[in-house]
């Protein structure tokens, strides 16, 4: 409940608000994939972060050098955040995350205890 109003305030005076970007989260039998849209920003200016069940995305697009006088501009740059709370534990140890494209792919393999499991109903002996 913390987390939440903490994110819910209103940053401090001079403190600029993250943005967040956007992303998909897929299931399959074996893990769980975001794909998070990130053009335009530098590997090294990403930071992911995976605990048992939550998944944290942070970093910065920053603006590049201009000349002239910017009459508009509707593109974000700054600090972001994206964070998704996943239903079952992930094996945080064997996590992969690539940039391809502007896009950002984390796959988080779901921990032993949430995959499904078969079993076999046999006769009693």
């Amino acid at each position: 409940m913390s987390r939440l109003l903490e994110s819910a305030a209103m940053p401090a005076m001079g403190e600029a608000m993250a943005w967040a970007p956007l992303a998909d989260v897929r299931e399959t039998d074996d893990a769980y994939v975001v794909e998070c849209e990130l053009p335009g920003i530098k590997r090294e200016d990403i930071d992911v972060e995976v605990g048992e069940r939550e998944l944290t995305i942070t970093g910065e697009l920053k603006e590049g050098e201009r000349s002239g006088t910017l009459r508009r501009s509707t593109r974000r740059s700054g600090c972001f955040e994206y964070r998704a709370l996943l239903p079952t534990e992930v094996k945080s140890f064997d996590v992969s995350a690539t940039l391809a494209d502007g896009v950002l792919t984390v796959t988080m393999p779901k921990a032993q205890a949430a995959k499904p499991r078969h079993v076999e109903v046999t006769p009693q002996s």
